[in-house]
């Protein structure tokens, strides 16, 4: 069902610090800063020949993401995301085999413009899993 790692995405608490670190360090492709209000975060990717990783800072007080910074002040690893190539299948083969996708449970529309779900983490020994629907 999953095909490729798309991304690991990491909460950090400067986005401009965490792009230019990236970008001036590792000598990495790195994406303008995007706004997802949905999603309350703020995203930059960072391109790499095999895969990304998105940065990502809280967009206001009420996103999961500024809970998540404030029990993680220097920032860390948040979840990992998967391709699939039908979203509506994979959520049906897993909520069958006693997977919890959050949120109510339909996909939303993701950083790339794609839909997306999440898997809960106690599901997966630990890990947030994003799923992302690719052509």
């Amino acid at each position: 069902m999953i095909g490729n790692l798309n991304h690991v995405a990491i909460v950090v608490p400067d986005l401009a610090a965490a792009g230019d670190m990236y970008r001036n360090n590792f000598g990495a492709d790195v994406s303008e800063p995007k706004d997802l209000p949905d999603q309350g975060v703020t995203t930059v990717f960072v391109n790499l020949p095999n895969t990304k990783i998105e940065l990502l800072h809280p967009l206001g007080e009420d996103s999961t993401i500024a809970k998540f910074l404030s029990n993680n002040p220097k920032g860390g690893i948040h979840h990992v995301c998967y391709e699939v190539q039908d979203i509506h299948a994979a959520i049906d083969s897993l909520t069958a085999d006693g997977m919890t996708v959050l949120g109510d449970g339909k996909p939303s529309i993701g950083a790339h413009g794609l839909p997306v779900i999440f898997l809960h983490p106690k599901d997966a020994f630990g890990t947030l899993i994003e799923l992302e629907e690719v052509a």
